[in-house]
C-alpha cells in the first residue's frame, strides 16, 4: 500500500444529491455543482426536458388547474357518500 495520504475533507463536506431511492432512504452521492442532484439523478448536463417543452404538457394531466379540480371532485364525492350513509 501507499503512504499517500488522501485529502477526502472537501468531498466528504459537498453537498449530498437529495434524490429517494429505492429503499426510501437518501441517495448518498455527491450533488454536481450548482445542482441539487447526483449525476444519476438529473444533475448531468442536459439531463431533464428540454426548455419550451410542448411535450410535457400534451394532456395536461398535471397542471395545477386539472389537480385543484380533482380534488375538488373528492371533496364532492366524500360528502355524498357521508350524505348516503346518513340516508341509511
Amino acid at each position: 500500500m501507499s503512504d499517500h495520504a488522501r485529502n477526502t475533507g472537501p468531498m466528504l463536506a459537498s453537498p449530498r444529491c437529495g434524490a429517494k431511492t429505492r429503499t426510501s432512504g437518501a441517495c448518498r452521492s455527491p450533488a454536481v455543482y450548482g445542482k441539487k442532484r447526483c449525476r444519476m439523478h438529473g444533475g448531468a448536463q442536459e439531463s431533464g426536458a428540454p426548455r419550451a417543452n410542448q411535450n410535457a404538457r400534451k394532456h395536461s394531466l398535471f397542471t395545477r388547474d386539472a389537480i385543484a379540480e380533482r380534488r375538488q371532485i373528492q371533496v364532492l364525492l366524500g360528502e355524498a357518500r357521508k350524505l348516503l350513509e346518513e340516508m341509511k
